[in-house]
């Protein structure tokens, strides 16, 4: 009954603010709501009290004696969501998928059933001696991705 609260009132939090979405929700037995959030476009401390007091403010307090902790994904998590990945076109991703493995690639085109990829690595040339350098690309499906995080480059 507490959880189904607690998400009614997260669903009607994003209906109201389309930008941001859930990412992982988490209830304790001690009632500690733990809600983690990104946004199409990242997401402020605003963000986060705005979430916060969208549940909080409609629990009964006298019912359940809980908590709430609002966070946004962080920098280096894993890419959970389609909409995490539109946000990250260009910036290099590390990807672990079902069929081919590691890649480390750029995030080139995002798409309703998967993403594309494009890397590049040194190849021996067709005739002759040395290396020549080729760019790759992947189509990969969301359902191969079994991990993919973006790259931090300082």
């Amino acid at each position: 009954m507490f959880r189904e609260k607690v998400i009614a009132l997260l669903d009607s939090c994003f209906e109201n603010r389309s930008d941001l979405f859930l990412i992982d929700l988490e209830i304790l037995s001690d009632y500690t709501i733990r809600v983690i959030v990104d946004g199409d476009n990242g997401v402020s401390v605003e963000d986060c009290v705005y979430v916060s007091r969208a549940v909080e403010h409609n629990l009964d307090r006298e019912s359940y004696d809980f908590s709430i902790e609002v966070s946004s994904a962080g920098a280096a998590s894993d890419l959970i969501n389609k909409r995490q990945y539109k946000r990250n076109i260009g910036r290099t991703l590390k990807l672990k998928t079902k069929t081919n493995g590691a890649i480390e690639a750029e995030l080139f085109e995002v798409k309703d059933d998967g993403i594309i990829v494009k890397w590049k690595t040194r190849e021996p040339k067709p005739v002759g001696k040395g290396k020549v350098t080729v760019v790759n690309e992947a189509e990969i499906n969301y359902d191969d991705i079994e991990k993919a995080n973006v790259v931090l480059k300082f």
